[in-house]
């Protein structure tokens, strides 16, 4: 058995990187054991771990690289059939690099504006040149915190166009949930019918990129 590695990447803040990072696993742990490693010197997916109560642990290992992250991720490809990658909100260092030459799939939350959606045209570029070290390489934008009423509009259509990686059709829509889910150190999984929807959002996009 080998994972599949997801990074979740973006070089702004502010656009949901965590919270996309750790739903995510919550879902894919559902269908297989899965790992989260917090890249971001922030510490942001194991201090959200460290909210989930005793009685409600979050339902994925997070754990902290120190060391070679390339070299770490692949020695867990074998205990683990999903690992997911909460990478640093920066392409400037070295960590975020490693991370996207030893994913298979990379995510890309973006919020639904194109301005927001234009600061990513960096990434954008930076993927083109890593592809080279690692062809296999699979990117995906990621729309995050749309409006429940509203869709997405024209000129945001037609930024999305403009890139070469390509957005998943699935979204995740703004949602209380989603904020609850990391003040309590837990996952949109756990609310029951208060979380079902977001939880389908997560599970498309789960679906989505698992069969491209």
């Amino acid at each position: 058995m080998s994972a599949t590695v997801f990074a979740v990447s973006n070089q702004k803040g502010g656009t949901g990187k965590t919270t996309l990072s750790m739903n995510l696993a919550a879902g894919l742990a559902k269908r297989g054991r899965t790992l989260v490693v917090d890249a971001d010197p922030q510490g942001s997916a194991g201090q959200w771990a460290n909210l989930a109560s005793d009685d409600r642990p979050f339902p994925v290992s997070v754990i902290a690289v120190a060391g070679n992250l390339a070299r770490e991720v692949n020695r867990f490809r074998q205990d683990y059939q999903y690992v997911v990658i909460d990478c640093p909100p920066t392409l400037e260092t070295e960590t975020t690099r490693l991370a996207m030459t030893v994913s298979d799939k990379i995510l890309v939350p973006v919020l639904p504006s194109p301005i927001d959606l234009w600061a990513s045209v960096r990434l954008s570029e930076a993927l083109e040149q890593l592809k080279f070290s690692n062809p296999q390489l699979q990117a995906y934008m990621v729309v995050n915190q749309v409006e429940p009423r509203n869709a997405l509009s024209r000129a945001m259509q037609q930024a999305l166009e403009e890139f070469d990686i390509p957005a998943l059709s699935s979204v995740i829509r703004r949602r209380a949930v989603f904020r609850t889910s990391a003040i309590e150190g837990a996952s949109v999984f756990c609310y029951g019918k208060r979380g079902l929807a977001a939880a389908e959002e997560v599970n498309s996009i789960i679906e989505e990129v698992l069969i491209t």
